[in-house]
């Protein structure tokens, strides 16, 4: 296995995310339980659910599953799916599988760890980083400038998180035609599509736009089912999903039975949940822009364009790192502070964290958090 440092992230949930009484930095948006996504299914799915037997599934994913899933794209069909257990295992495999020694990737930054650092494991990286100065704005002409003659995979993240940023599909379009233009795989992790504050924003996915591009979705953020652990790559290139179908036998092998038929329920009534959950978020946000216009002197608030997370500054002299462990300790509420975003690769904002508006019912924690920012007036 390549030698990876610490994944910051899931180091700090592993001390917080389940004894912070109050989870204000959940990535996902608001989950639901066995029974109500059970009731989303038809009686097929249901009795093959219920009857279910618990033996080995294909490495490739359910077939079922995988018609399901290219249903979803314009130019695919379901041999150009492969299935992992999360979208984690597919970033891990697919890096390996695209970059030897002797590569060169450009990656687009502040961006979800594992997106830096198994490539920067792997071959020499460079980064391009989104401006907070320009409301996170992704310059075109930064991304070709970084290209070298090695460079085989541009990576990208929109909507992205932690920022909630959604470039112009005009602007996607171009990033794939570049890419295309010099050979370069195209991986564009879309975990958050479907939940942009306007749908008429939402982009075109990677693998509809080129065949040499890898669309990354998963079951965890937009349609809130973490636990059911589906993640899967889209793509074209048939030798290419070949090789990550021989990558997978050395990680899982194949999928959870149980949760493959889940997914394909969740898939099929795509339109019921995003619908919910975007209604969450739009009802949420109100009460998180109250929260920021009271305390306006310490933060610098802007929801997010897309996806289910923010990504506000901190304005205090303590410092976003001081102010996030106390916070969490003092009040019980629970953020990311801006080291677990620190990129290798660019300049990033120590000044930010982020914080969860997917969740329903978010007063609690914000009333708990505001009540710990009067207490220090």
């Amino acid at each position: 296995m390549t030698r990876l440092p610490d994944f910051r992230l899931e180091t700090f949930f592993s001390r917080w995310e389940f004894t912070a009484r109050h989870h204000l930095t959940a990535s996902d948006a608001q989950t639901m339980t066995l029974a109500q996504l059970l009731a989303l299914a038809d009686d097929k799915d249901r009795d093959a659910f219920e009857n279910l037997s618990l033996g080995y599934t294909e490495t490739f994913g359910d077939p079922a599953l995988r018609e399901v899933i290219a249903e979803t794209y314009e130019h695919a069909d379901a041999d150009d799916v492969i299935c992992f257990a999360g979208a984690e295992e597919a970033l891990y495999l697919a890096m390996n599988v695209l970059l030897d020694a002797g590569d060169h990737a450009v990656v687009v930054t502040p961006n979800y760890q594992a997106a830096e650092t198994i490539p920067l494991a792997l071959c020499e990286v460079t980064g391009v980083a989104l401006d907070p100065e320009r409301d996170w704005a992704l310059d075109l002409d930064e991304v070709a400038a970084a290209f070298r003659p090695n460079t085989r995979v541009l990576s990208v993240n929109f909507p992205n998180n932690p920022t909630g940023k959604v470039v112009d599909a005009a602007d996607f379009a171009a990033l794939a035609r570049l890419c295309d233009e010099r050979g370069v795989h195209l991986f564009s992790d879309e975990v958050y599509r479907g939940l942009e504050r306007d749908p008429a924003r939402t982009l075109p996915q990677a693998a509809d736009l080129s065949e040499r591009a890898l669309s990354l979705n998963v079951t965890s953020k937009s349609l809130g089912l973490p636990g059911l652990r589906i993640g899967w790559i889209v793509c074209r290139d048939r030798a290419l999903r070949s090789r990550l179908e021989r990558a997978k036998h050395y990680t899982t092998i194949c999928n959870s039975a149980p949760s493959e038929v889940l997914a394909r329920i969740a898939l099929k009534a795509r339109g019921t949940i995003l619908d919910r959950n975007r209604a969450l978020i739009a009802e949420s946000l109100p009460t998180f822009d109250a929260f920021f216009a009271e305390f306006a002197d310490d933060f610098e608030w802007q929801a997010p364009e897309g996806g289910c997370v923010a990504y506000p500054r901190y304005l205090g002299p303590d410092g976003v790192e001081d102010f996030c462990t106390r916070l969490v300790e003092e009040a019980g509420v629970l953020l990311l502070p801006a080291s677990i975003y620190r990129s290798e690769l660019t300049p990033s904002p120590a000044d930010r964290f982020r914080i969860g508006i997917g969740r329903r019912n978010p007063h609690e924690g914000l009333a708990a958090f505001a009540q710990w920012m009067r207490a220090r007036r």
